[in-house]
């Protein structure tokens, strides 16, 4: 039995976790497919899927063999396309780690366009907020608003775009604890803070004029980005958020842009993956198609926050 081909169904069994949806998207019967995966259990020594009437899910050894197999497939089907002089069609499952905010109406329009140019891409999309390790856990791509020099040695970090950021309140908070009209009216607000914040509230704000350093009253400590949305648009508070995440808000009404001129910031959001050797064409396109969206939001800043 071809070893190549048992690859194959395996990673299809896989990624569909249906040996009847595998066996048809590749053109076999769900006995062969059966026997082609069984076939790499064989040959390893080693259970690589728990089979029960209703599911199938890979065990910890199939986890590991799927995320090399993958990366080695996929590189095949390049070089082979490459050989034959085909332009190399993206396809595949794509996993993207991505950070929580990440989920809104601007970027699933991105995510839509791509796949309406490359429709045999599937997404598989981590919205956890955690620093996934991209080659243990088969990621081909984490999206993350990092510095570089951050990151772990040995990533790539490429710079696709700048996310302008908006400190925001409800117009019911700001109508109790009053509109302020000078950074100095934002010391003693209640704010929403993002957990890689200071807890203490201090922030300090390089403008055009200098430094100003305030001091908030933390209400709220949370990584979950979407939670802190919710509680501002409940009135708890201001907070530092994407302007994507709330430019429908602040259109309808539910959210007011706090002192846009003087605390609005900007922060860079990177592609980050293990190396550029053998980048699939996959991660490589999706990568080029969201740098050529940088201007997803048009607005930009020039004060960023510390301390």
């Amino acid at each position: 039995m071809d070893t190549l081909t048992s690859l194959r169904v395996f990673c299809t069994v896989a990624e569909l976790k249906n040996f009847t949806a595998a066996a048809d998207r590749l053109g076999l019967s769900p006995a062969m497919a059966s026997k082609h995966v069984m076939h790499l259990e064989k040959r390893l020594g080693s259970r690589l899927l728990n089979r029960t009437s209703r599911s199938v899910s890979m065990t910890e050894t199939g986890t590991l063999y799927f995320n090399q197999a993958r990366l080695l497939l996929d590189g095949l089907d390049e070089v082979e396309d490459a050989v034959s002089n085909v332009t190399v069609t993206p396809r595949g499952t794509l996993r993207l780690s991505v950070p929580m905010w990440f989920a809104n109406t601007p970027i699933a329009r991105v995510i839509a366009e791509y796949h309406q140019r490359y429709p045999d891409v599937c997404f598989d999309m981590d919205f956890s907020g955690r620093l996934v390790n991209l080659v243990d856990e088969g990621f081909d791509l984490a999206l993350r608003a990092t510095s570089p020099d951050r990151l772990d040695p040995g990533l790539i970090a490429r710079p696709v775009m700048d996310v302008p950021f908006h400190l925001v309140a409800s117009p019911a908070y700001l109508t109790r604890t009053g509109r302020p009209s000078k950074v100095g009216d934002l010391n003693g607000h209640s704010i929403l803070l993002y957990k890689g914040m200071n807890p203490s509230g201090s922030m300090t704000l390089d403008g055009p004029k200098g430094q100003t350093t305030m001091k908030f009253r933390p209400v709220m400590l949370s990584e979950n980005e979407i939670m802190l949305h919710l509680a501002a648009l409940e009135g708890m508070g201001l907070v530092f958020l994407p302007a994507w995440m709330t430019q429908t808000d602040i259109a309808e009404g539910r959210l007011e842009v706090v002192l846009p001129e003087e605390v609005m910031f900007s922060t860079t959001l990177h592609a980050v993956y293990p190396s550029r050797k053998y980048l699939s064409a996959k991660v490589r396109t999706f990568i080029d198609f969201l740098a050529s969206r940088k201007n997803l939001c048009s607005e930009t800043g020039e004060n960023r926050p510390t301390g």
